[in-house]
């Protein structure tokens, strides 16, 4: 009898927590967990009962991707069911179930459900493939009685049930704060699939975090959809993340803490205070999305040019040389020449490290799907290729910054080993987010994935010998 689930991720660190949080109910209950992602060359496992994606609505390709993956995953496993969850399901469920008789549908607002399925999996064991895609499906249509419906019945909604007991996938613990927006920026489509913002308690955020502490985790990652938008219950009163940031540091002693996202209207005076603990990794990703003001406005953000900038001054004063990323869109419908060359001056007078460059990508049902004039796709491209450009000079400068010192890194398990003939390679992350290569002889120990580590950063790789996300040489001290 097949007793392995296979899970694929695609997206943002809140899938990434949240597919975790739902291998932990599966391997709870006696299951096999895989995670490591299939491709055209992977045999076919018909050892697999059941595969869950979670997918990603933010642009076109993402969802293209995951159509890729559930057909790939249909061919590969041919024993299983395939269970689409995330924000591409939310949004397109019908085109989705489209794609075979074996998959099935599980909207991202009612992702926490999946916790119910091992048992009832467990329960039902003769059921495969298209028996138990029409099985997990019936459990799942009272949410889908209007399929097409706009806002989800929050009476159903368990935004934060999926808990990780352990990481099968990442060294680095995540806790999930926060998920949905209240914003109605005009080009994006996960607010849709998301639904409106909603905040873990206080107290129980600090609880999971006491735990991860207490399970020797050494560093966690606070996930949020906007983090601006935190607001949740404790004591009598409500915390905002800045209180909540504060919480965690005044009763815990040794785990560190890494922000996935800032929004910059939020970086403060007393968020810059307490992010200059040294228990706060330098890394500050900020959602800027462009430098014109113009543009801003179009988008809807909630902030202007100047609160970016604001941002980055508060964050080197508080930190010693930070990692500093944000998102930038380009091509966005009416960008000129004039608003892109913005962008860029704000990206070199920041001091940006790395920039997450995503051409435009016009989502259905979000208010610049109908925006013109359209940017050409090769003026769009142009944009995309001068901030790669951008990229590989500030990232290479920022790592030469730090050539010959030492950093603490966590050790990772995502990059398992790399055994070659005459030496091992090993992964980590330092606490201002360099992706260091670190070599060893045969006979050397190797780290254990998870632990804390002292790297000595060597240089930047050249690109001949950047590997997945590594991007430093270091060597272990």
């Amino acid at each position: 009898m097949s007793e392995k689930i296979h899970f694929e991720t695609l997206g943002c660190k809140l899938n990434q927590v949240e597919s975790e949080g739902a291998a932990s109910a599966f391997k709870k209950t006696g299951f096999e967990i895989s995670m490591q992602p299939f491709s055209a060359a992977s045999k076919e496992d018909l050892s697999i009962r059941l595969c869950v994606v979670n997918t990603c609505t933010v642009t076109a390709k993402a969802e293209q991707k995951a159509r890729r993956i559930i057909r790939l995953l249909l061919a590969k496993c041919p024993q299983s069911a395939v269970l689409v969850t995330g924000c591409y399901a939310q949004n397109s469920p019908k085109e989705i179930l489209e794609l075979s008789e074996r998959v099935c549908v599980l909207g991202g607002q009612y992702k926490g459900h999946i916790a119910d399925l091992p048992e009832l999996l467990k329960q039902n064991p003769a059921l495969f493939g298209e028996e138990l895609a029409c099985f997990i499906q019936e459990i799942f249509e009272p949410f889908y009685k209007e399929p097409q419906q706009k806002q989800a019945n929050p009476s159903l909604q368990q935004p934060f049930r999926l808990v990780p007991e352990d990481f099968s996938h990442h060294s680095r613990a995540s806790l999930k704060i926060q998920d949905g927006c209240n914003c109605v920026c005009t080009y994006c489509a996960i607010r849709l699939a998301r639904g409106k913002s909603v905040s873990l308690d206080a107290q129980e955020a600090l609880n999971r975090v006491v735990e991860l502490e207490k399970n020797g985790q050494r560093e966690v990652v606070i996930t949020t959809v906007n983090i601006a938008q935190y607001r949740g219950r404790y004591k009598d009163g409500y915390l905002d993340f800045a209180g909540l940031l504060r919480l965690f540091l005044e009763n815990t002693s040794t785990i560190r803490f890494r922000i996935s996202s800032l929004y910059p209207e939020i970086v403060n005076e007393e968020l810059a205070q307490i992010i200059s603990s040294s228990r706060v990794c330098p890394h500050f990703h900020l959602s800027v999305q462009s430098g014109s003001d113009s543009v801003l406005e179009r988008m809807k953000r909630p902030y202007k040019i100047e609160a970016v900038y604001k941002a980055c001054r508060l964050l080197k004063e508080a930190k010693d040389n930070p990692f500093l990323a944000c998102d930038i869109i380009a091509g966005f419908p009416g960008e000129t020449e004039e608003d892109f060359a913005r962008t860029m001056k704000m990206l070199e007078d920041c001091g940006f490290t790395f920039v997450h460059a995503f051409p435009f990508s016009a989502r259905p049902n979000t208010e610049a799907f109908f925006m013109r004039p359209m940017v050409p796709n090769r003026t769009a491209k142009n944009r995309i290729d001068a901030l790669e450009a951008f990229n590989e000079k500030s990232k290479t400068a920022y790592i030469k910054s730090f050539e010959g010192q030492v950093l603490k890194a966590v050790c990772e398990t995502v990059h398992r080993p790399k055994i070659l003939a005459d030496r091992i390679i090993v992964h980590g992350v330092t606490d201002n987010f360099l992706h260091c290569k670190l070599v060893f002889s045969k006979d050397e120990k190797l780290p254990e994935p998870g632990t804390l580590i002292n790297v000595k950063i060597l240089r930047p790789l050249s690109k001949t010998e950047i590997s997945g996300e590594s991007d430093t040489l270091g060597a272990l001290v």
